[in-house]
């Protein structure tokens, strides 16, 4: 072993400006033999890997774990819990014990990957269709999705939905929507040239057959139901859709919209077992008449059958995707709620459907004594028909009112005009109740007035709008009422799905790190799971610290000059950015630059994710190497030069390799008046090394559920904040509720997300993996994470073609096996190596993309040489047996790959009648043993015929009376 700059090292992989030239030890062959022989250093991987995986090893200046957590508990200190009733989509509410030790702390459930792979997923499946399921019976509507980011975006993606099915660039939004999500789809309409009009029912004209769609609240944001049937019938006579956004704990009691015809309902699940987290993470759901299925936003689950005849379920018609569709998909939604609508969906199982009646009426019988309270006080209640909210005008002086409330603790809604709101939960109490009513000052108790009540207001229940429907009918939502048997399910469910817990997931792309106990401990601390996103901020005062340190950390790691972290996703970062730019241009003057150049290198939400933004996509080629093609680059910049607003690069690039000559292609795009979009997909590769704002990028969106630790949650929570540099920062977005501190030159491209700051709660992880890595850690992680991937590749390019290198023959932190060679010679695709890899206890690695009939691995700094060659042990065993089908020694249709996976009923079977064992079929490595072999729990699935028969929810219970029920009766 040498001492070495990494600048030497890292340069060769590069070509880049190095952010930090201080030394590592690496070994000596690495800089004077090409072979990278010396990179099997790996065998003292244990002396460089710290308690946590990350190999911050002789780093010793950072501080412990422990007294990281001990400063970050101070930090959230500064938060005041106060008693919250402000409303406005977002409510306490009681989360099951069971549920938040089980599967919100639960290392198997939150780190598993999207179920893309679902012979390895089914319980995560099982799981999200139960909350498709859930979410189609509580609205009335006929399909749901899988869930989407929140509230706002949601209505915002109904939005493109309407705009998508008619053509129509006009779009009505009743003034007594929330207000966040009023602005969310304002935002979205802008960029896409759709004209939004803010009009009550009565003032909305449908006659010139102009209006795309029609949103709606229900109950609205100050409380009030009312008849929106006559609104949706006028809507539909001139070719409008209907979108209505709701509660799903009001819909109940309440009459469902799909019983009043609308096309699209969404809303959020988040008062189904979800904290206020701040204002997220939180399930939006999203559901929609059968006609609309195939237009329908984000992800859903499917029921399909396998190989052996049995029901099962996978992801449908992900043809819609944007990774497929690239902009003509039907939305840029990468990363989905899939944790947190687990969590909606357990609350809903365990409650089923009469536990969920009691708390909704439990919530309106209060709402009902508080109103009748509030006008024995002499106040007026501006609406008489509600479920839990009340807006209210003060018989008294406000500021009383006010002061009385800051002596308990307790926030109300503060309308513009002096009116105060109460939205009641399933939290609220007898002594709350009280405590309000003094607030107000009645003298009367809640019981005494709920006793001179009597039967006489029942609310909802003595009106056409009470709900007369059943739902929630079906047997998994009438099983497991129990904490027994609620475990029991979760741990059921939790076992059929692979995730960090069992093995590497060398997903390319996605960065499937190690996210530490210590990361993910903050996340149910009270101080930063109990505060409603629209406190004072004085209320939050913790959470701005979070933020600032995490914004200066971030900006020092990028090299930007500021952070928004209101984007929760990846691909709403993108979004976020692309607005930034178009912002930043049209307050130039150059609203006429919307032409934006995307490689084909380049990640794959980004060409939907540039037509939200309004612009227009051209493709730029890569070259044999895997790298933008320059010369295809000039010639479209020439003739774009005019129009030209952007390029989105991804880098290093999904093809696995640093483009050497980023510098210039930033160069020539500004040359040219446009502004640089840098992907931050991969930073895991850059933290420490290089720095996007030094080499030439204007704004990158960070993954934070990738490089930062945030865990996948089966296919999300995520979050993504951008950077810019200062020119943008102006642009950056805001939000109507909670003023955004800018600067006074502020012009804010407007609101992307329902929350001030996104996904909030989830943004202790973040700061908690930088701090306990430190400069020099974060730096180690990244080395590490490139020369995992080299080594890999190195061992495995004997047998299998490595599809794309650098120009001095390395890869990246990720790299493309190609195996499509195989299909001529076997019979062999890339899915039936995906599949084989399951025998042998691992997912897939990202599978056809960016390059169709491909593999991309990516291995992270997390895992140490025994896994790595665990890995590489299997895909060179998969090779050797690709081999016997080539030289005749195996049947080209009935071998380990074609038949795989192989289930354990199927292994045990009495009947074995394959030209190969069953130790090959199950145990094909010594490291594959019985004592500790993740079976799939599914034989490989049928995408064609879950397409052709497209059931989205729990089939109905006459099906469990058919050959294929057996699975599925043991499953629930």
């Amino acid at each position: 072993m040498i001492q070495m700059p990494v600048a030497g090292v890292i340069a060769t992989l590069q070509g880049v400006a190095i952010h930090s030239a201080e030394s590592v030890l690496l070994p000596r062959a690495l800089h004077s033999s090409h072979t990278l022989r010396l990179l099997l250093f790996f065998s003292q991987a244990a002396a460089l890997v710290d308690r946590t995986g990350k190999g911050i090893f002789f780093y010793s200046a950072c501080p412990c774990e422990n007294e990281i957590l001990e400063t970050l508990h101070n930090i959230a200190s500064k938060n005041k819990i106060w008693r919250s009733y402000i409303g406005m989509g977002y409510y306490n509410c009681s989360v099951p014990q069971p549920i938040a030790r089980n599967l919100l702390e639960n290392a198997g459930w939150v780190t598993q990957y999207t179920p893309y792979q679902p012979e390895v997923s089914q319980g995560r499946l099982e799981s999200l269709l139960n909350y498709q399921t859930m979410v189609c019976d509580i609205t009335g509507m006929d399909v749901a999705n899988a869930s989407l980011l929140d509230e706002g975006t949601a209505a915002a993606e109904a939005m493109q939905l309407c705009h998508r099915h008619n053509k129509r660039r006009k779009f009505y939004v009743d003034a007594r929507c929330h207000p966040q999500t009023i602005a969310v789809v304002q935002t979205r309409a802008n960029y896409i040239g759709v004209i939004t009009e803010l009009k009550l029912p009565h003032e909305m004209d449908f006659s010139g057959k102009d209006v795309s769609g029609v949103l709606f609240q229900y109950p609205d944001t100050e409380g009030k139901i009312e008849d929106f049937s006559e609104l949706v019938e006028t809507a539909h006579q001139n070719g409008t859709l209907a979108c209505c956004a709701t509660d799903l704990l009001a819909l109940c009691i309440l009459k469902p919209p799909g019983e009043f015809g609308v096309d699209v309902v969404l809303g959020n699940s988040q008062r189904f077992g979800v904290p206020l987290c701040y204002g997220g993470p939180h399930a939006a759901f999203f559901a929609v008449k059968e006609n609309l299925v195939r237009m329908m936003p984000g992800r859903m689950v499917g029921v399909t059958r396998d190989a052996s005849g049995k029901e099962v379920y996978r992801l449908a018609l992900q043809t819609r995707e944007q990774h497929i569709r690239r902009d003509k998909a039907t939305s840029n939604i990468c990363t989905a709620q899939a944790l947190l609508a687990n969590m909606s969906a357990m609350f809903g199982i365990y409650h089923g459907s009469d536990g969920l009646r009691h708390i909704a009426r439990r919530v309106h019988n209060a709402a009902l004594i508080l109103a009748e309270g509030l006008r024995r006080a002499g106040h007026k209640l501006h609406h008489d028909l509600f479920f839990d909210t009340l807006t209210i005008t003060c018989g008294c002086s406000v500021k009383e009112v006010l002061d009385r409330a800051a002596l308990r603790k307790i926030n109300f809604r503060i309308y513009s005009d002096g009116r105060l709101g109460v939205s009641l939960d399933e939290t609220v109490n007898e002594k709350d109740l009280d405590d309000i009513l003094w607030i107000f000052g009645c003298e009367s108790s809640s019981e005494l007035i709920a006793e001179g009540m009597g039967e006489e207001a029942k609310g909802i229940l003595s009106t056409p709008f009470k709900r007369t429907s059943n739902f929630l009918t079906h047997q998994v939502f009438n099983s497991y009422h129990s904490e027994t048997n609620i475990v029991r399910y979760m741990k059921r469910l939790e076992n059929k799905d692979i995730s960090l817990v069992h093995s590497m997931i060398p997903l390319g792309s996605c960065t499937m790190k190690l996210n530490s106990s210590a990361e993910l401990t903050p996340i149910t601390w009270r101080e930063f799971a109990n505060i409603h996103p629209f406190v004072p901020l004085d209320q939050a005062q913790g959470y701005q610290q979070l933020f600032k340190d995490l914004e200066k950390d971030l900006c020092e790691i990028t090299g930007y000059d500021k952070i928004s972290f209101q984007p929760n996703s990846g691909a709403q970062g993108e979004y976020t950015g692309l607005a930034a730019i178009k912002a930043y241009l049209n307050a130039k003057g150059e609203r006429h630059r919307t032409v934006c150049l995307i490689p084909k290198s380049a990640h794959g939400t980004n060409p939907a994710s540039a037509q939200m933004a309004g612009m227009k996509i051209q493709p730029i080629e890569v070259d044999k190497n895997g790298s933008i093609d320059i010369s295809h680059l000039k010639a479209m910049v020439d003739k774009h030069k005019e129009n030209l607003a952007a390029i989105m690069i991804t880098y290093p690039s999904t093809n696995g390799v640093f483009e050497e000559e980023i510098g210039d292609v930033c160069d020539l795009i500004h040359k040219h008046g446009g502004q640089v979009y840098l992907d931050g997909a991969n930073m895991n590769a850059q933290v420490g090394l290089c720095r996007p704002g030094d080499y030439g990028s204007d704004v990158s969106h960070l993954n934070l559920h990738k490089t930062f630790c945030i865990p996948h949650g089966g296919g999300g929570p995520g979050m993504g904040p951008i950077g810019v540099k200062k020119h943008l920062a102006p642009y950056l977005p805001t939000h109507p509720v909670i003023k955004i501190q800018t600067d006074k030159d502020a012009c804010p491209l407007g609101t992307v997300s329902a929350a001030p700051w996104g996904s909030s709660a989830i943004l202790p992880i973040s700061w908690v993996y930088i701090k306990t890595m430190g400069a020099k850690g974060l730096k180690h992680a990244s080395e590490i994470a490139i020369l995992n991937a080299n080594y890999m590749a190195k061992r495995l390019e004997k047998h299998y073609k490595i599809l794309f290198r650098g120009a001095r023959g390395y890869v990246a932190h990720e790299f493309i096996l190609d195996t499509r060679p195989f299909k001529k010679t076997a019979n062999i695709e890339a899915v039936d190596l995906a599949k084989r890899l399951q025998d042998y206890g691992f997912h897939a690695p990202t599978m056809s993309w960016p390059v169709a009939g491909t593999l991309m691995i990516e291995p992270t700094e997390s895992e140490d040489k025994a896994e790595l060659d665990r890995f590489c042990d299997a895909m060179i065993s998969i090779r050797q047996e690709i081999a016997e089908i080539e030289e005749g020694r195996m049947d080209p249709q009935i071998n380990p790959l074609k038949m795989s996976p192989h289930t354990l009923n199927c292994v045990t079977s009495s009947k074995w009648d394959r030209p190969y064992s069953r130790e090959v079929a199950a145990f094909p490595l010594p490291f594959v043993k019985p004592d500790s072999k993740f079976w799939p729990t599914i034989a490989r699935i049928d995408d064609i015929y879950g397409d052709q028969h497209l059931v989205c929810t729990c089939p109905p219970m006459e099906s469990y009376e058919s050959p294929f029920s057996e699975q599925k009766r043991a499953s629930s």
